[in-house]
């Protein structure tokens, strides 16, 4: 007879191994979702253009044709964007509700977009002129400035840091700083500059940022990989992730880390753009388990087909007319955000 404890290692081992492949098969669906969502939407737009000529203007591209010139300087580059900014947003979220165990928590609801916002409306009022890389410094800089500011609110109050109280201070700071954006916005007449961040979208993203936008998210987001594990025991709770060996503090502050750079740098991009992280997290859970090893990944590939097929609702609800794509967004993630906060109150 197999001892208990020899039994229960097996069962986990073989467990382990059926979740693994639960998950390439969720992750090669994924992909393959992403890649028909990019390839629709860079096919479908104002100008109607055939399947065949879309294939060739990606493989064969020639400059003087107008509609390989509309593929390639208009709709690949915001599709790519949106696919980039969609993963990061999302990966954001996964990491901010691991590490702070809030399921409500989001780089939009705790304030990091607003404190992105905030310093490109400053940015804009006083330096103009400034180049894209400085852009995306500053908004990473208010980003991390809004959450230090939202840690410390949270953290002061009698009870400690708790999750209500986490999307409360959230929530009073993104107040704040979005009226503070508005009234930089209104004094120095920056109202139509910014209502493109206030609205977020991709139509406005060029090569000239993806050069900058690409290597900085995908190795951000290949350095939150690393981090999959530490996550999963941090969630778990400090006494469990100490006991097993994790330092608490450091896998803290580098999840916190990328999560800024993740949502500061898609900020300076694509505008504030809220609840990609907040619904896409619970999505890969449902699909993948509760391990951040596989919730980062599937959350990245799931975010980016979010953001890319809501910039593709945002074109074809009213062509030649542009939707926001924070409204399509928010279209799915403002009733996810009730349900997921009525069912935490309930939970208290």
């Amino acid at each position: 007879m197999i001892p208990s404890k020899v039994h229960r290692k097996l069962k986990s081992k073989r467990n382990s191994q059926i979740n693994g492949a639960l998950f390439s098969v969720a992750l090669v669906l994924a992909g393959l979702g992403l890649l028909s969502a990019m390839f629709l939407a860079i096919s479908f737009g104002a100008k109607e253009m055939t399947i065949g000529t879309v294939w060739t203007a990606m493989v064969k591209y020639n400059p003087t044709l107008t509609t390989h010139q509309i593929i390639h300087e208009l709709r690949l580059p915001r599709v790519i964007a949106a696919a980039l900014m969609g993963a990061a947003f999302a990966v954001a979220g996964a990491l901010m509700q691991g590490v702070t165990r809030n399921p409500l928590a989001d780089a939009g609801i705790l304030g990091v977009n607003a404190g992105a916002t905030f310093m490109v409306a400053l940015s804009f009022a006083f330096f103009p002129n400034l180049p894209y890389s400085a852009l995306v410094v500053l908004s990473f800089m208010g980003a991390s400035l809004s959450a230090l500011f939202i840690f410390a609110l949270s953290s002061t109050t009698p009870g400690g840091l708790t999750p209500l109280r986490l999307t409360i201070a959230g929530a009073v700071v993104a107040a704040l700083l979005h009226s503070l954006s508005s009234g930089v916005a209104i004094y120095y007449q920056l109202s139509q500059d910014l209502a493109y961040w206030y609205a977020g979208g991709v139509a406005g993203v060029k090569w000239t940022q993806l050069k900058l936008l690409i290597p900085v998210i995908t190795i951000t987001l290949a350095g939150t990989l690393l981090l999959g594990r530490s996550v999963s025991l941090l969630a778990l709770g400090d006494e469990v992730a100490v006991n097993l060996g994790v330092s608490t503090k450091r896998v803290r502050l580098l999840a916190m880390i990328a999560a800024l750079i993740l949502a500061g740098v898609s900020v300076s991009a694509v505008g504030s753009i809220g609840f990609v992280g907040l619904v896409i997290p619970h999505i890969a859970r449902k699909l993948v388990g509760v391990n951040y090893r596989y919730i980062i990944p599937m959350s990245s590939l799931l975010g980016a087909i979010l953001l890319v097929l809501a910039d593709l609702g945002a074109r074809m609800v009213n062509p030649p007319r542009e939707l926001a794509i924070g409204v399509m967004v928010a279209l799915v993630g403002v009733p996810f955000f009730l349900y997921l906060a009525h069912k935490e109150r309930r939970s208290i």
